[in-house]
């Protein structure tokens, strides 16, 4: 990893009423009081994001989006925008996430918009790109991985990759309680980190960060958190109880 500082990320999908999100910072806060060598991201659902923000003021915790679209304003019903999440305090946004590609249908295009409208509105995002378990079965991990970094990546120029951040996420280990083995998390880290020199230099390459999201848990981020290309953690349903995401924070 180097000298990039490792993102240790909460994606709470649609958990947690609001009541809940105040519950559980009132604890979470305490357990990773002190702690600065890593940052810490929480996404909640977008009813939650000003309460978290306000909760978190003064902390070292930072509060990102699950999503926005690219637009400002407009006639885009159930849709949120990048002013929206900024008024709201919010300067960080996950986008591309395997659930909104293949459950909501969002393609690369689209989601190429998305990463463009958030560095044209100093937003920082993480990228999510992985494989399903057909696509790496039939060997197309690396044809998967590359096509969604090339198309999501397309619309930025030269100075935005600094607020970009990749999430590898293999789709086959979300939830399922099946994780990538070490080997192959690895391999997939370093051909995303080649990719990204292939596209925009070894500069940029070696300081972008990139997380792994598949089933992290308190018992395996340690190991996961100690390969080479591995620069944090994109964390489901671990990360809904306190005790658990501040393990993960706090691996040593």
């Amino acid at each position: 990893m180097g000298q990039r500082k490792p993102i240790m990320a909460a994606n709470w999908k649609m958990h947690k009423t609001i009541q809940d999100i105040k519950v559980f910072f009132e604890s979470f806060l305490q357990l990773v009081e002190g702690v600065d060598d890593r940052e810490i991201v929480i996404a909640p659902s977008f009813i939650g994001l000003s309460d978290a923000c306000r909760m978190t003021v003064g902390s070292k915790v930072q509060i990102a989006a699950q999503n926005m679209y690219f637009q400002e304003q407009g006639a885009y019903t159930g849709e949120i925008s990048p002013t929206m999440l900024k008024s709201a305090g919010v300067d960080l946004v996950i986008l591309g996430h395997s659930e909104r590609r293949h459950i909501f249908g969002e393609d690369d295009s689209l989601i190429a918009r998305k990463v463009r409208s958030a560095a044209d509105h100093g937003m920082a995002a993480i990228l999510c790109i992985g494989e399903t378990l057909e696509e790496r079965e039939a060997g197309l991990t690396e044809q998967v991985l590359s096509s969604q970094l090339l198309l999501g990546l397309a619309l930025l120029e030269s100075g935005h990759f600094a607020s970009i951040s990749i999430a590898y996420e293999p789709v086959w280990a979300i939830g399922t309680g099946r994780t990538a083995s070490p080997e192959q998390i690895q391999d997939a880290h370093g051909f995303v980190r080649g990719t990204v020199e292939n596209m925009a230099g070894e500069a940029v390459a070696q300081q972008i960060r990139i997380l792994y999201g598949g089933s992290v848990k308190p018992g395996n981020v340690r190991e996961i958190m100690s390969l080479e290309d591995v620069d944090g953690a994109l964390v489901g349903g671990a990360s809904l109880e306190p005790e658990s995401f501040a393990r993960i924070v706090k691996y040593e």
